[in-house]
């Protein structure tokens, strides 16, 4: 009975109380906070907004939904507080956790992190109206607006100052305010990038947010980002690029009756904007190049290893080398091993495991060398050097391995030998196989019985008296683990984080089919900052996304999965409160239930 009600609160549904809030907003403009539970609760303690003017709220509303599909009853329950609140300066701040009382317990939210941009220096000004005109230039359409002011792309180079070899990212970044962009169309032109070894980065969903430039504050996208590798010195110019947008504009036509005057009517015009070319100067490398130097720069790390330094003749020895670190790792060349007289070397085997990120290519290069020694004695394997260029240190780095002394044996089973007992003759490179011991005869004399097999009869007769005591005992120890197990709250949220997740996505599914926007958005919100919460045993007071980012990364979660846990959680928050539409619902469905399979495959 212990155990099954263990069970029976593991599948209980967790108090879930979160606070939500813009990530950016603009001092002087109104935004919504909104604390949620997923249960009734009460007595609200806020914190207290010392940064912020508080315009109204608390207002409390509450939502439930309950769906039958495939005859299991699906329901959920949400209350909600929300606050308005306006931003007194600009900075970043952090609001405190609130909490409620649900079933007489205190459960606290998490606290959130807002980026207060300032206001813009120059606010858009409507010239007056016109005589004979009663509207004026903002009301009789934006067109006017569509400028270079009001929207741009820029040329953003990480570095324009670098060494030959030396990485830097390239981003061209799109920029607009009082402007209603529809779509960017594929006619894009990018450059050629001559003179650099280019390394593109994975561009996924684009992702707007707010940016204070030039005095103004802009919604900004991220167009195209890529990594480039100088291949000479000098100066080397980037062309400019072009992205083609197609804007929403209000037409200053003549309006046929007083609705069209009211709500007035849109058409789409298309737009050509040209990013802005940039210049990178290449310093060359530095003279004084190491013997071995082959064009690597970066920071890299070298780590051999052998895989024995005992065998016979005519058996494989293998040496690796893993060059790790960040750099132009593709660029690197494979280092030379200097096998001694009388070893048969074959070509070396590379296998790379790069990642793109922000700061360029990264990974590990490895690299194995297999020989056969032919004839015994005693060999020395001279050291391996590599030799790159220290882009931190600025300066030449060689690295290498020890020697390593092989004692090759006699190999057994030959047949044909010389003076000194080696092998004489050998096929060249052929495949490593065992032949002559992997043959054995059948004994054909006829089994006698003994007095032996009685005994042994006799002895697996006490084995039945035995055996269940000891399942009994195994038993024992199976239900006491288990039962510690149980008591482990973190350890239970950890092994059944998965299962919640995929019974809410299920929930999310149902709800998205019968176009129940808000219960699908409640369902994936939970199924995702659960999930997280449970894996990550992150208390519900502490969850974030930095939070949640800064863990992984610990995990040694990759970067790109990490922003895609950041795309997920910040696109179902977005998505809750803007419009949607059922295709924007499916994309968000299936980057859930993507990213959390790719979290189980890290084993996090």
């Amino acid at each position: 009975m212990f155990l099954i009600g263990i069970a029976l609160s593991a599948f209980a549904d967790e108090v879930v109380f979160r606070a939500q809030a813009p990530s950016q907003v603009v001092v002087g403009r109104p935004f919504q906070l909104t604390y949620s539970v997923n249960q009734r609760s009460r007595d609200l303690r806020a914190p207290e907004f010392t940064d912020f003017d508080l315009l109204a709220g608390p207002y409390t509303s509450t939502s439930s939904s309950t769906s039958f599909v495939n005859g299991h009853r699906t329901s959920s329950f949400t209350q909600t507080y929300t606050f308005t609140l306006m931003a007194q300066r600009a900075g970043t701040f952090t609001i405190g956790p609130a909490t409620v009382k649900v079933d007489g317990d205190n459960v606290q939210s998490n606290g959130v992190r807002i980026q207060v941009l300032p206001e813009d220096e120059q606010p858009t000004q409507q010239s007056t109206s016109q005589p004979g005109n009663s509207r004026t230039s903002s009301q009789s359409g934006s067109s006017e607006q569509v400028n270079s002011e009001n929207i741009f792309v820029r040329t953003i180079a990480s570095k324009t100052r670098v060494q030959e070899q030396e990485a830097l990212m390239v981003s061209y970044k799109l920029y607009f305010a009082n402007v209603d962009v529809a779509q960017l169309t594929n006619n894009t032109k990018l450059p050629e990038f001559t003179g650099f070894l280019k390394q593109e980065l994975e561009q996924g969903e684009i992702q707007t947010e707010l940016e204070h430039y030039n005095g103004r504050n802009y919604q900004t996208a991220v167009l195209y980002r890529t990594i480039l590798y100088p291949q000479h010195s000098g100066d080397i110019n980037i062309d400019p690029a072009k992205f083609e947008a197609v804007l929403r504009v209000q037409t200053q036509q003549r309006m046929r009756s007083i609705f069209d005057d009211f709500f007035g009517t849109y058409t789409n015009v298309t737009k050509m904007l040209t990013a802005p070319g940039v210049t990178i100067h290449v310093a060359p490398l530095p003279s004084g190049k190491p013997a071995g130097f082959s064009g690597g720069v970066g920071k890299f790390t070298l780590t051999p290893s052998i895989s024995q330094t005992e065998l016979q003749a005519n058996e494989a020895v293998t040496i690796k080398l893993d060059i790790t670190g960040a750099g132009n790792m593709k660029l690197l060349k494979t280092p030379a091993v200097d096998w001694p007289e009388g070893f048969e070397p074959y070509d070396p085997k590379v296998t790379n495991n790069f990642s793109t990120t922000t700061a360029g290519l990264s990974g590990t290069k490895s690299i194995e060398y297999l020989a056969i020694p032919r004839n015994p004695g005693d060999y020395t394997i001279p050291a391996v050097t590599f030799s790159y260029f220290d882009i931190e240190d600025k300066a030449y780095r060689t690295l290498s391995t020890p020697e390593y002394t092989i004692h090759v044996k006699r190999g057994a089973g030959a047949s044909e030998k010389g003076e000194e007992g080696t092998v004489v003759r050998y096929t060249q490179k052929e495949d490593i196989k065992q032949l002559g011991t992997d043959i054995r005869y059948i004994d054909t004399r006829p089994m006698k019985k003994s007095a032996a097999h009685t005994v042994q009869h006799a002895d697996l007769i006490w084995l039945w008296y035995v055996l269940p005591l000891i399942i009994a005992v195994l038993l024992l120890i199976v239900l006491r683990k288990q039962i510690q197990e149980a008591a482990d709250i973190n350890r239970m949220r950890y092994k059944r984080a998965n299962k919640v997740a995929q019974k809410r996505l299920k929930a999310a599914a149902a709800a998205m089919k019968a176009n129940q926007k808000d219960t699908f958005y409640a369902a994936i919100e939970q199924a995702a900052w659960t999930y997280l919460s449970d894996r990550l045993s992150i208390p519900t007071a502490e969850l974030n996304k930095d939070n949640i980012a800064a863990i992984l990364a610990q995990k040694g979660v990759n970067e790109a999965l990490i922003a895609e846990v950041k795309n997920v959680l910040s696109t179902a928050e977005f998505a809750r409160y803007a419009p949607t539409t059922d295709h924007a619902m499916n994309d968000l469905y299936t980057a859930t239930t993507n990213l959390i399979n790719n979290l189980e495959d890290q084993k996090i």
